[in-house]
């Protein structure tokens, strides 16, 4: 069961609802979004119950949940909901709007993140992507630059005003990453990190949830619950291809995980056409496909030089593509009723 707070609940009534949930032998996960307050409860329903919780102040509604997932369920939120991203709250994603976030898929430089960060701002884009960390299949690749790749990344910000969503891949490094970074984003390997999953769920940033290789959505939306119970509910889904039987690709684009995911949770999705094909000539149909079916926002690789990058240079756009998928951001998804929030 879930109990939906109404929207700026006093703590004083979250924590009265915590109470008398405890008090019945059950456990309460207090999570908070931007637009309301969900608290999850495990234990005995029937015993929760006789607790007359509807009638406590500042409860808006209680609701049975039969998803094993209760906090993102569509089921407790039937309204899709918005994450807010940015210091001031300047870029939206939800269903109302359309969001492009492009940039380079690792640090290398400052000078190389700089100029990526201007081909980002000038093909519209309202966020910049860049790995400061990177978790690479061989231990031999670029793993990133760290915290001095996190500090060029705000540096970056400060340059263009774009607000910047950055990978972390250790609970330990949580802390640091959320300083420097405007959103966090957990990569495709950590989807199952169960540990990290719960360190970024107590911290008060947007979190970015890229579905695993292999998982299926169910596995993917409770990998999103293990972040929303431990308190944040600002997460973002983000598919990015799946591993398939086929070679021709890097990923297979799994399109049909946006409609999907959409009747199963409340939370935004994403699409990232750069690591679903890896191949440059496929990103712009991706893109194209991704707004087609109702995704709420891209995410692209763009680099001056790709064939120097260190880090996923065939994917990279630049020049010709990445005008024609600025093109596509700007005109497609008003076609469907949405607001392009692109530049």
């Amino acid at each position: 069961m879930v109990v939906v707070m109404r929207p700026g609940a006093a703590v004083e009534e979250i924590d009265a609802v915590v109470a008398r949930v405890e008090g019945a032998g059950g456990s309460a996960f207090v999570s908070r979004g931007v637009q309301r307050t969900i608290v999850g409860l495990v234990g005995d329903v029937v015993a929760f119950q006789g607790l007359n919780l509807r009638a406590m102040p500042g409860v808006v509604e209680v609701v049975r949940v039969s998803k094993p997932y209760k906090l993102v369920s569509r089921e407790n939120h039937p309204d899709a909901s918005t994450i807010t991203v940015g210091a001031r709250g300047d870029v939206h994603i939800g269903p109302d709007t359309f969001v492009l976030i492009a940039g380079p898929c690792a640090v290398e430089t400052a000078e190389q993140t700089f100029e990526a960060a201007e081909m980002a701002k000038a093909a519209g884009a309202t966020m910049l992507r860049g790995g400061a960390y990177k978790p690479r299949t061989s231990p031999y690749a670029f793993q990133g630059l760290g915290v001095k790749g996190l500090e060029i990344l705000a540096e970056a910000r400060e340059r263009t005003g774009l607000p910047v969503v950055t990978e972390v891949v250790d609970p330990k490094d949580v802390a640091v990453v959320a300083e420097h970074a405007d959103m966090l984003q957990i990569g495709t390997r950590n989807m199952q990190n169960f540990p990290l999953l719960q360190a970024v769920g107590g911290v008060r940033k947007p979190v970015m949830l890229k579905r695993g290789l292999t998982a299926t959505y169910e596995e993917w939306l409770m990998a999103a619950e293990y972040i929303a119970q431990r308190g944040n509910l600002d997460i973002v889904l983000c598919e990015r291809g799946i591993r398939t039987f086929e070679t021709a690709t890097r990923n297979t684009l799994d399109v049909s995980a946006v409609p999907m995911v959409h009747a199963l949770s409340h939370l935004p999705i994403v699409v990232d056409p750069s690591h679903s094909a890896g191949k440059r000539e496929l990103v712009v149909p991706l893109t194209r496909a991704a707004i087609a079916v109702g995704a709420d926002a891209v995410m692209i690789d763009v680099h001056a030089d790709p064939t120097a990058a260190l880090c996923d240079g065939p994917q990279a756009l630049y020049g010709d593509e990445l005008a024609e998928v600025a093109r596509a951001c700007r005109e497609l998804p008003s076609m469907l009723g949405r607001t392009v929030a692109v530049r």
